[in-house]
């Protein structure tokens, strides 16, 4: 009681105590992340902020309705939603400066491009037209579908201005007649000159030497071409949580206890139980059900479809029989053949010929029911007359809109697909080889059979072979031992130690989740890029269904130039060729090309009709500033040494053809046009080039 009297009369120092150590957790925690406090925005573009809450519903949007009727993870979503905004942003600032404006006309033209509602027959008036009422007045009934397609209206109003914007860059992309005149010139003019060539390829690559400062150098002089993201290097070591030896010879005992049958001690009734076996199980599918990790399957299979190593095996056993136990996939299995079916799969082809009124017969089609058949009676008899040509005359006459996919071959079907009742009577009556006419509510169909095959019924036990809590605890203590032992260490060296294969390094920007051999591992990147991670940092990561991941930051690049590791392909020869080049201009001395070439050891070549767009040189290659310069040389004067692309020459031009001047320059004047037409695409890679972006999403995501 003293002591709660005595807490009581000093309650109000016990609070005080208390702020001032949650105030004290507070500062330390903005300390711990450098004063910076979490922003509002996922990022900016030019100064405009992305705000996170919009951006996280449509990221939940995108996951949620995936891409391509695929799947998509939450990165993928950010990363896809992100490089939306960035375009969006980019082009509505162009927007703004050309001053483009859209009309409610322009929004409605783009929505009946769309075939689901420009199609649509609820938005159609009786001539089969687009009817706008009758679109206004479905949305005006129905608000929540309204919600959705001012969503819509948005993208619309975008790509609406887009089209545009784009019609505005390729009318701005005009080409004069002067440049159809000069591109003719290029073709046309030819120069004939001697010259001297010292390849570099003479001079061997261990005779120059390229360093990481020549590397720097050459980068520095060219950052726009070397602009690197930030990224981190992160090695690791991937201690797989498998089955162990001795977990597949126990599982394989298992399996064969199943086989054969087996006694077990039954603690409950203190006696030992005899347990069936697959051989003598009277209900095989309840057994299965039972015993199986894999549910009972009573279709019938074609050999194709069992596993490929024993799919001989399987599909030659007679009905009662059992095989196994073999290894398929992950699982140890045995199977007994419970029935087999003669010609249950049959793969055929055909030629769709339909008629006004038919089941998705195009809106276009004017053809009636007879003429149908007449057309199908004139193509059967001569696809009878030359059957090889089945595949040609479906791709040219079909009216399946699938033929142009896979030639009207409609693969393997059985009795119980879905398909037209009349097209499968035909195909299950007729044997390989047969042809002719079936009729479904689609068409008349001229179909070609082109394989049966039988099919079998298994019944499968099925038992996946995983790791023991025995091997499962092993490979942790393993990981967890490693982790510990290479805190501080050479990362290699403990690995080796421990028997461990350290695995090329993984080069992460900060919003990727690819990692390497492991799959998407996000987690790991993420503890790449914290503020707490630094350069030796090892970390242990469990992930499901894989094992345990050991990582460790090997490297920071921070954004600007790329390292001269990542460079050194793209550069190292372009610098040895410079220093070859060097070299080589050092001994090209001489007052004519005859004394140049002795003094190499080569002789005097001849271009003969050689022009600046077909600039190539024989046994050389594509040499435009060699050309270039021959052109604008004077007549018989020994030129400077000249460095190419594939070695060093010196010129000697002997005349210059001018081509005749043509009436019209129309045809070159297309062909520059061609390229013009393709500006548009190249938009949105120049402005985020030259655009301030800051990128937020690291800490959303």
């Amino acid at each position: 009681m003293a002591v709660l009297q005595k807490i009581r009369k000093r309650s109000g120092l016990l609070l005080l105590v208390i702020g001032l150590a949650l105030l004290a957790f507070v500062i330390q925690d903005l300390f711990s992340n450098g004063m910076k406090s979490q922003s509002h925005d996922v990022g900016s573009v030019n100064g405009k902020d992305i705000a996170f809450e919009d951006f996280r519903i449509k990221v939940a949007n995108t996951e949620k309705n995936g891409q391509n009727g695929q799947p998509v993870t939450q990165t993928q979503a950010a990363n896809q939603v992100w490089d939306q905004e960035v375009a969006i942003a980019l082009i509505n600032e162009q927007f703004e400066k050309a001053g483009i404006r859209t009309s409610d006309n322009h929004i409605v033209e783009f929505f009946k491009k769309d075939p689901n509602i420009g199609q649509n027959p609820m938005f159609l008036n009786q001539l089969g037209k687009f009817d706008l009422a009758k679109f206004k007045e479905y949305f005006k009934n129905n608000p929540e579908q309204a919600q959705m397609m001012k969503d819509r209206e948005k993208d619309a109003e975008i790509n609406s201005k887009f089209q545009i914007y784009s019609s505005m860059i390729k009318a701005g992309m005009y080409t004069t007649n002067a440049e159809g005149k000069f591109k003719y010139e290029l073709e046309a003019n030819k120069v004939n000159f001697d010259y001297v060539s010292v390849l570099y390829s003479t001079i061997k690559d261990s005779d120059v030497k390229v360093t990481d400062a020549d590397i720097l150098e050459y980068m520095k002089k060219n950052e726009k071409r070397f602009k690197s993201e930030e990224t981190r290097e992160i090695e690791y070591v991937l201690i797989e949580d498998k089955p162990s030896v001795k977990d597949e010879e126990e599982m394989k005992a298992k399996i064969n206890g199943l086989l054969t049958g087996s006694v077990v001690y039954n603690k409950e009734t203190g006696k030992n139980d005899t347990l069936p076996s697959f051989k003598t199980a009277t209900d095989v599918a309840d057994f299965v059900g039972a015993n199986s990790d894999k549910p009972y399957d009573s279709t019938y299979v074609t050999k194709q479809n069992l596993p490929a190593e024993h799919a001989d095996k399987l599909f030659a056993l007679p009905a009662g029989e059992i095989y196994g136990p073999y290894i398929n996939g992950n699982y140890y299995c045995i199977s007994k053949v419970m029935g087999r079916k003669a010609g249950d799969q049959v793969k055929s082809s055909h030629i769709l010929i339909s008629w006004v009124g038919a089941e998705r017969a195009a809106p276009k089609e004017k053809r009636t029911k007879e003429e149908a058949k007449v057309k199908a009676d004139a193509l059967l008899a001569q696809v009878l007359a030359n059957p090889s040509m089945f595949q040609m005359m479906a791709l040219t006459n079909s009216e399946d809109p699938s033929v142009q996919q896979n030639g009207g071959d409609m693969g393997f079907i059985s009795k119980e697909t879905g398909f037209a009742k009349g097209y499968k009577d035909f195909v299950f009556a007729n044997p390989v080889g047969k042809i002719g006419i079936a009729e479904t509510e689609f068409g008349y169909h001229i179909i070609n059979v082109t394989d049966k095959q039988d099919a079998v019924r298994l019944a499968t036990v099925a038992q996946k072979i995983e790791a023991s809590e025995q091997t499962t605890n092993e490979a942790f203590t393993k990981a967890t031992q490693f982790e510990m032992d290479a805190a501080g260490k050479d990362f290699a060296t403990v690995a080796k130690a421990a028997k461990l294969t350290v695995n090329p390094s993984i080069k992460a920007k900060p919003m990727d989740e690819a990692f390497g051999a492991a799959g998407n591992q996000r987690q790991v990147i993420k503890w790449a890029y914290s503020n707490d991670t630094n350069v030796g940092d090892v970390k242990r990561f469990e992930v499901v269904n894989v094992g345990n991941i050991i990582a460790r930051l090997k490297k920071i690049n921070e954004k600007g130039l790329m390292t001269v590791e990542e460079a050194k392909p793209m550069v190292e020869s372009i610098i040895k060729n410079k220093k070859k080049a060097e070299k080589i201009i050092a001994k090209m001395k001489g007052s004519s090309l005859e004394a140049i070439a002795k003094a190499n050891a080569t002789t005097v070549q001849n271009a003969p009709a050689a022009s600046v767009d077909n600039a190539v040189l024989a046994n050389v290659g594509l040499e435009q500033k060699v050309v270039g310069t021959a052109f604008g040389s004077p007549a018989n004067k020994v030129s400077a040494p000249i460095e190419g692309n594939s070695g060093v020459y010196v010129i000697k031009t002997k005349s210059v053809a001018k081509a005749p001047k043509l009436p019209k320059y129309d045809d070159y004047v297309n062909k520059l046009k061609s390229n013009a037409g393709q500006a548009s695409g190249r938009v949105f890679p120049a402005l985020k080039n030259d655009a301030k972006i800051d990128d937020n999403r690291l800490e959303f995501y």
